[in-house]
C-alpha cells in the first residue's frame, strides 16, 4: 500500500505535490490521482513537501501525517522590517542571571530547532543538556587547563590574543570560559551523518534565535568546542558519546544585561558571477 494517502473528494489534481516532490517521486495518471511510482517508494526522504504544498487539505503521508502538520496562520507572518530587526540585533550573552533554566523550557526549544534542515532530510542531530551547576564547573576548569596548554602557540595567540587574559581573570574567580551560564546545550551527530556538522550548526542556530522570543540569551562555546574536539575526556565528560564525531556547545541562561542599540559589522565581500 502506498505511503500517500489521498482524499479524492478533495484533490483537484492540479500536480503540485508532483512538481514539490524533491526525489521526483510522485506521479498523476492521466485522470488518475497522486501516486508514488512503481519501486520508488523507499526514495522518499518524508520531508513532508507533499503535504505541506496542498492547498486543499487532499493529501497525507503514513509517517507525515496531515493530523501532525499544523496550517500556516498568514497572521503569524513576520515582515521583512520585523525580520531585519531581529536577526541583526541578535547578541551574545556573557552575563547570566543565577536563575536555572527549566527542563521544559530546554524542551520546547529543541522542539523548535528540531524543525532546522538536515541533509537528506535525515534528521540524525542529537542534543545533550548540562543543567548540574557542579558538572559545569568542572567542565569549565577542564577547559581552562586545555586552554593553558595551548596558550603559547602561536596559531592560537593570533586567532584569540585575549587568551592570557582570559586565563588570567579565570585564576582570580571570574568563569571567562562558560561565564556562569546555568545551562549548556550541546547538538551533536553520529559519524553516519553526511553533513553532520552543517546539520547541527543548522539546529543551534534556530535555537540561538528562537532563545530570545522565551527571554533567554545564548553564546557559542568556542573554547569548549575546541577542548572538546581535541581532548576526548573533556568530551565524555560533557556526555556526548565517543561515535559522534560532530558537536558543539551552547550556553544559555537568562540575560542579565539588555541591548539596546545594533552594532554596525563589516561591510559583506560579495562576487558575482
Amino acid at each position: 500500500m502506498s505511503v500517500l494517502i489521498v482524499d479524492k473528494s478533495k484533490c483537484q489534481k492540479d500536480g503540485l505535490c508532483v512538481e514539490e516532490c524533491p526525489g521526483l517521486l510522485i506521479q498523476l495518471p492521466e485522470n488518475g490521482f497522486p501516486e508514488i511510482r512503481t519501486g520508488l517508494e523507499t526514495g522518499c526522504v518524508e520531508c513532508g513537501h507533499c503535504v505541506a504544498v496542498c492547498p486543499h487539505n487532499a493529501l497525507s503521508h503514513k509517517r507525515v501525517r496531515i493530523e501532525n502538520s499544523p496550517r500556516i496562520l498568514e497572521e503569524l507572518k513576520i515582515s521583512m522590517r520585523q525580520a531585519d530587526q531581529f536577526l541583526r540585533s541578535r547578541r551574545s550573552i556573557r552575563a547570566y542571571q543565577a536563575k536555572p533554566v527549566d527542563r521544559n523550557t530546554i524542551r520546547r526549544l529543541i522542539e523548535i530547532a528540531r524543525y532546522a534542515p538536515t541533509s537528506g532530510n535525515s534528521q540524525l542531530v542529537e542534543w545533550f543538556v548540562l543543567t548540574d551547576r557542579a558538572r559545569i564547573k568542572n567542565i569549565a576548569g577542564l577547559t581552562a587547563e586545555f586552554a593553558r596548554q595551548i596558550m603559547n602557540e602561536p596559531k592560537m595567540l593570533a586567532a584569540a590574543p585575549y587568551l592570557k587574559m582570559m586565563l588570567a581573570r579565570w585564576d582570580a574567580g571570574t568563569d571567562t570560559i562558560l561565564r556562569n551560564a546555568p545551562a549548556i546545550v550541546v547538538a551533536s551527530a553520529p559519524e553516519e551523518a553526511i553533513s553532520g556538522f552543517g546539520d547541527l550548526v543548522l539546529a543551534l542556530s534556530y535555537l540561538d534565535l528562537m532563545a530570545p522570543t522565551m527571554g533567554l540569551g545564548t553564546c557559542w562555546a568556542g573554547l569548549l568546542y575546541g577542548a572538546m574536539l581535541h581532548v576526548p575526556s573533556i568530551k565524555s565528560a560533557v556526555g556526548v558519546p565517543a561515535d559522534h564525531p560532530y558537536h558543539f556547545p551552547l550556553m544559555l541562561g537568562y540575560p542579565d544585561v539588555k541591548y539596546y542599540r545594533i552594532p554596525e559589522r563589516r561591510v559583506p565581500k560579495i562576487v558575482f558571477f
